[in-house]
């Protein structure tokens, strides 16, 4: 008998404490690192560290969901459908590369008035 290659699923193998992948990781890292800046002004300048310390919390939360949730399929809501199942970073990154590159134009119809020159000066 030969031998057989049977795959393994290494989905949730790259989870660092069960709910940080290393993106989420370094986003919740980046969150709590700007809130750091709220915890110092809080902490050291008006000497509330309570506030600052919750400030940072909430900041490290919003960097986690940024680099870990997935909007879910939701049947009712149109918009889900299209974007379902994808990560909530890439879709705010793709918006915001779409709203960067989006040019409003203006064009300007000149037919017209080159129609009336070519009028005027048949009439002369």
């Amino acid at each position: 008998m030969g031998t057989y290659y049977v795959p393994r699923n290494y989905k949730g193998e790259s989870r660092i404490l069960y709910i940080f992948t290393a993106k989420s990781l370094i986003t919740t890292g980046v969150g709590a690192l700007i809130g750091s800046i709220f915890f110092f002004i809080f902490g050291m300048v008006l000497g509330y560290t309570t506030p600052g310390l919750i400030i940072m919390g909430v900041f490290g939360v919003l960097g986690w969901a940024y680099g870990a949730l997935k909007i879910p399929t939701v049947a009712g809501i149109a918009v889900t459908k299209k974007v379902g199942g994808e990560s909530l970073d890439e879709i705010i990154n793709r918006y915001i590369k779409f709203k960067a590159k989006r040019h409003i134009y203006a064009y300007v119809d000149t037919k017209d008035e080159e129609l009336e020159d070519e009028d005027t000066k048949e009439e002369n």
